[in-house]
């Protein structure tokens, strides 16, 4: 499929004035996802500029609670896979798996720190709610911008396509908590119209030909745990890299299954 030529289109598309055949789109998604408006800061769909609009909506005060805990869910979604890191590689699914270096984009010295620590990755459905938060307080170090292929990220293809997750476009931030570094990485994907964070805004379009690099490390952009650091306008997945040692994932997490942002995630090892 022309997948970047599509792209463009669901971009433009969804970026464009609400008119009346965009709202009877969002109501004929709102009854196909079975999403839940009743949980939206904004619930009148009428009352959406765009597309984009809907999809980035807020959820309402206190929707969301984050429980006590050092590291939260920072979406809504569904798990992929989660676990140790086997020294550089994460485990995709049956079959395939892929290196910490190829996912950050070739540096070995950023993936190196993240030798036999802990990953997790959740899948965004068109229904869930597209904003990501912060897992735990973080101070923003680096932003990498990697170009890549535009494959769909929903479970089947993440199960016959190799690699995936390092070989879609991506956006990687680096974050410093008080316990180490970590990574949490947007991946795209077909029909995803644009990454955005919240220091930087919209970071695709334009899609560049090589990987791009920003440096944080003079500034201090901190954010706290359960804080918007960025956005999907129409979804993909979220992939997140701890250090060493494994962190002990909360009990009732297995892969497929729902959760929701704020939820726990885990704590740090002791």
């Amino acid at each position: 499929m022309p997948k970047l030529a599509m792209n463009r289109l669901a971009g433009h598309l969804a970026s464009r004035p609400a008119g009346r055949w965009m709202r009877w789109e969002m109501r004929r998604f709102v009854a196909r996802y079975k999403v839940n408006m009743a949980e939206a800061a904004n619930p009148d769909l009428d009352s959406y500029n765009s597309f984009n609009d809907f999809f980035t909506r807020a959820l309402k005060e206190g929707a969301r609670p984050l429980a006590q805990a050092d590291l939260v869910c920072p979406v809504d979604g569904a798990i992929s896979q989660f676990g140790r890191i086997e020294r550089d590689q994460i485990f995709q699914a049956k079959g395939h798996q892929y290196s910490t270096t190829a996912l950050v984009g070739g540096d070995a010295a950023l993936a190196a720190q993240f030798e036999n620590g802990s990953f997790a990755t959740i899948y965004l459905s068109p229904r869930d709610y597209h904003r990501i938060h912060m897992p735990c307080d973080g101070r923003l170090l680096r932003m990498i911008y990697v170009p890549g292929e535009l494959f769909s990220v929903n479970p089947a293809t993440a199960r016959g396509v190799p690699g995936l997750f390092a070989r879609n476009e991506r956006v990687v931030c680096l974050f410093e908590s008080a316990k180490g570094p970590f990574v949490l990485t947007l991946v795209g994907a077909t029909i995803v119209g644009s990454m955005a964070t919240v220091w930087h805004g919209v970071v695709n379009p334009p899609r560049r030909p090589a990987i791009e690099e920003w440096d944080y490390r003079d500034q201090q952009i901190v954010l706290k745990q359960g804080e918007e650091m960025g956005r999907f306008l129409l979804g993909s997945t979220v992939v997140m890299l701890f250090p060493g040692p494994a962190l002990p994932f909360a009990p009732d997490w297995a892969p497929a299954k729902g959760v929701q942002l704020g939820e726990k995630m885990a704590d740090w090892p002791q």
